[in-house]
């Protein structure tokens, strides 16, 4: 099992007020599956993105990453685990605005050991060119639309082979149409056999799943294959023929 949480609680106190985040979160997420977690504001569903990306502990529980639990790893260890096991999609794209789509996808493996340059462009073009932008590594992010953005921060994801791809709200900023574009390449990934977990409030994006994982007050308040969540009603996911 690719991921394994039991009981993971968090807590965090501010002044004399304590706020339960999480609330003994059972969860498992295998390989090559897509997945959205969803829940309102104040759900959990942030907390819980930061503590499967191993940006934050939980206060109780385990949680185990390919079979390692990640409360025994050092701060260097859990470093070295977001840069090459789990690639991270923003709403906010995080781009660097002075540099290229190419060396912004270059950026994570800058400091990779024993890695020649010439390698480390020749990945970074192949992920531009998997996520549609070869014709576009030379372009700066004010020259580029929201849609594309976003793919570059798909492909500097993507660079270290990572084995989940977790995405923010990936299509918070973008229009109807290019948040289509994005959620069918975030399918033809997955299709490739890339893990994906997308948090969203949204029914529409979690409808492009194949399972709906639903947070309310900490807790998992339903975990469904999409055929059987509301999302999967709203709008019924069409199989992407490719993407432009």
């Amino acid at each position: 099992m690719l991921i394994k949480l039991r009981g993971i609680s968090k807590i965090y106190r501010i002044g004399v007020e304590t706020i339960h985040a999480l609330r003994t979160v059972d969860l498992e997420i295998g390989e090559n599956e897509f997945v959205a977690i969803m829940g309102s504001s104040g759900s959990g569903k942030s907390t819980l993105m930061n503590i499967l990306g191993c940006l934050d502990r939980p206060t109780e529980g385990e949680y185990r990453l390919d079979d390692r639990r990640t409360d025994r790893m050092s701060s260097a260890e859990l470093a070295l685990v977001r840069n090459e096991r789990i690639g991270f999609i923003f709403q906010s794209f995080e781009l660097l605005n002075r540099a290229t789509a190419l060396r912004n996808v270059e950026l994570p493996s800058v400091y990779a050991r024993g890695e020649r340059k010439k390698d480390r462009r020749a990945r970074a073009l192949r992920a531009l060119d998997r996520v549609g932008l070869a014709d576009r590594v030379h372009h700066r992010p004010n020259q580029l639309s929201g849609g594309q953005k976003q793919r570059v921060a798909i492909a500097r994801a993507l660079l270290n082979r990572p084995a989940i791809l977790l995405a923010d709200e990936p299509t918070g900023n973008l229009d109807s149409t290019t948040t289509a574009d994005i959620l069918d390449l975030f399918n033809r990934l997955h299709e490739e056999g890339q893990t994906v977990i997308i948090v969203t409030h949204e029914d529409e994006v979690a409808a492009h799943c194949r399972r709906v994982i639903r947070l309310h007050d900490g807790r998992v308040a339903s975990d469904l294959p999409i055929g059987e969540d509301p999302a999967g009603r709203l709008a019924p996911r069409v199989p992407a023929e490719g993407v432009g």
